[in-house]
């Protein structure tokens, strides 16, 4: 393949797109995300007196829970609205899409998560002893995601 062809894989951004608003800045910036996945649920069936064989059939898709990863951010929408999620129990799915940009800041690949809502918040431990910084794990379910190759 050649190199011009190959997408880098640190140039991206987390879109929240939550009622038609252009997303907080602060928002979009993550240093890392995971859960880019799905598969296929296969469920064997044997056939009436066949026992060489079963056939395996698609049966669902299932995907892995979007995760992103970024330094702890006091005050943003994000942090209150998984705030909401986790202290009151209340819920306001949106979709999210996370966007692969070139050297030239164009989009050139994305995934798009509908109806995601928050399952997981965690931050890194407290270590008096370590100069790094406080990182922010989000975890998301979602309803599909949908591959966008531009």
């Amino acid at each position: 393949m050649p190199a011009d062809s190959m997408v880098p894989g640190f140039r991206f951004g987390v879109f929240f797109l939550v009622g038609g608003l252009v997303p907080n800045p602060i928002d979009i910036r993550f240093q890392r995300v995971s859960g880019l996945n799905c598969s296929v649920q296969i469920k064997s069936h044997r056939e009436g007196g066949q026992n060489l064989y079963s056939h395996r059939l698609p049966e669902a898709i299932t995907y892995d829970n979007l995760v992103l990863e970024r330094g702890m951010v006091v005050g943003s929408p994000l942090t209150i609205e998984f705030n909401t999620a986790m202290s009151q129990f209340k819920f306001a799915p949106s979709n999210v899409l996370v966007t692969v940009f070139s050297e030239d800041r164009m989009p050139v690949a994305g995934w798009l998560f509908i109806k995601a809502y928050p399952v997981r918040w965690a931050t890194s431990d407290l270590d008096a002893g370590q100069t790094s910084l406080l990182i922010d794990t989000l975890e998301l379910a979602y309803t599909r995601m949908q591959m966008i190759r531009i």
